[in-house]
């Protein structure tokens, strides 16, 4: 369909067939973007919270609940309190039915960056390295927790439901 597009000081066919070819650049657009796109965008809105690829094998449950009340690991339990653990404490939110409430892989990702998911958050990142700025010299480009200690706490926590 041929739409008329006046164009001040112009025929109105000048108009109709720059109105055409607009259209037909639009929708090539349109059709590119969306065949482009469509594979990353639904792969990134299936898990936009999420680390699915586990970073070592065999974990154990646990290995995972030693690790959450370690002083020499995680020490998660200095923030967050969880069924079975007597002292705890109340800075981050409690962790009964976690194992519910999120997937393995959205447990493994807060572990990893909790920042990916919110920017703000205290809780300090466990795994990654890039970008960290308050860190003793001794301990820049090393990650706080081995893939080995992520994927056991994800064990343990994904118990707790």
């Amino acid at each position: 369909m041929n739409k008329m597009l006046p164009l001040p000081g112009g025929p109105q066919l000048v108009g109709a067939i720059r109105w055409e070819r607009a259209g037909e650049r639009v929708a090539r657009f349109i059709a590119f973007a969306f065949a482009t796109l469509s594979t990353s965008c639904t792969t990134l809105l299936a898990s936009p919270d999420a680390l699915s690829t586990p970073l070592a094998g065999d974990a154990d449950a646990n290995r995972g609940r030693t690790l959450f009340i370690s002083r020499e690991g995680g020490h998660c339990v200095l923030c967050h309190a969880a069924p079975g653990i007597e002292t705890a404490g109340d800075v981050g939110p409690s962790l009964a039915h976690v194992g519910s409430r999120l997937s393995p892989a959205q447990i493994r990702l807060r572990i990893v960056d909790i920042t990916r998911v919110n920017p703000n958050a205290v809780m300090p990142v466990f795994y990654r390295t890039e970008g960290a700025t308050r860190v003793a010299p001794q301990y820049a480009g090393k990650p706080v927790l081995t893939g080995q200690q992520v994927e056991d706490l994800v064990a343990w926590l994904a118990t707790l439901r």
